[in-house]
């Protein structure tokens, strides 16, 4: 098998919720693999974009965005095609994560969860494959879902989150049908519990149970999700598109 076939040079990856944490890894991986990067984040990343062009020679640019905002989504998509020249990837990432019973939760919470994970990851990817369509291009989306979009966890109650995730995985495949034609890919990783600055922040008693449960006896790495997102933005995924390729230790074997 040629190595090019794994191969990013000459595109350009844009990622979302990229200043920290798994996009913030990822994006590192993607430039390893010869893609520009955008990172987009409602924080300043400019720092993490420094780092990643001056460690592996690609160009990378950072924008503040609030992937609530369409009208901000949309401003951000057109600045970075500009900056960049073109967009080719788009590794939907932003996310929040809530553990409250929903008895206990009010409107703005549950509203919050559901804006940021499920109608941040739409806004972006529609104003992403706006712009391939206007430009008549090929590209790849890869949305970021969730073990959560199949199971509900334990012991922690995170409805909103489970609710969030199992939409976008269907979100991913109904647009991956309605986009076929114009040679978009549309498909999503489910990461298990990955060990994160938001799965640290959780209260140890939960995190014991997690890795009790989980066959591989401790939770993922960031790095660990950067080989499926290659491959899904690569074109060694050419007829791979409406998938949803789970990632999570056996946890949701057993």
């Amino acid at each position: 098998m040629k190595q090019e076939l794994f191969s990013l040079k000459g595109k350009v990856a844009m990622v979302t919720g990229a200043k920290q944490g798994i996009g913030k890894v990822v994006a590192s991986y993607l430039a390893d693999a010869g893609a520009d990067i955008v990172l987009a984040d409602i924080q300043d990343a400019s720092d993490v974009a420094q780092e990643i062009a001056a460690e592996y020679g690609v160009r990378a640019a950072a924008f503040t965005c609030d992937v609530t905002n369409q009208t901000d989504v949309k401003q951000m998509v057109g600045q970075a095609a500009a900056k960049m020249g073109t967009l080719d990837i788009l590794f939907n990432n932003a996310g929040i994560s809530m553990q409250k019973p929903v008895l206990e939760l009010e409107q703005g919470e549950w509203e919050k969860v559901i804006n940021v994970n499920l109608n941040g990851v739409f806004y972006v990817a529609c104003a992403f494959a706006g712009y391939l369509v206007e430009q008549k291009k090929k590209g790849s989306i890869i949305n970021m879902a969730s073990m959560s979009a199949s199971i509900v966890n334990i012991p922690q109650p995170q409805t909103s989150y489970n609710t969030s995730k199992a939409a976008v995985k269907h979100l991913t495949k109904s647009l991956a049908v309605e986009w076929a034609g114009e040679g978009i890919r549309v498909n999503s990783i489910s990461p298990g519990y990955i060990f994160t600055e938001m799965t640290q922040s959780v209260r140890q008693d939960w995190q014991d149970c997690w890795v009790d449960m989980i066959p591989f006896g401790r939770m993922g790495k960031p790095e660990e999700l950067a080989g499926a997102v290659i491959y899904l933005a690569s074109d060694a995924s050419t007829y791979t598109s409406g998938s949803d390729l789970v990632i999570d230790g056996c946890y949701t074997v057993v």
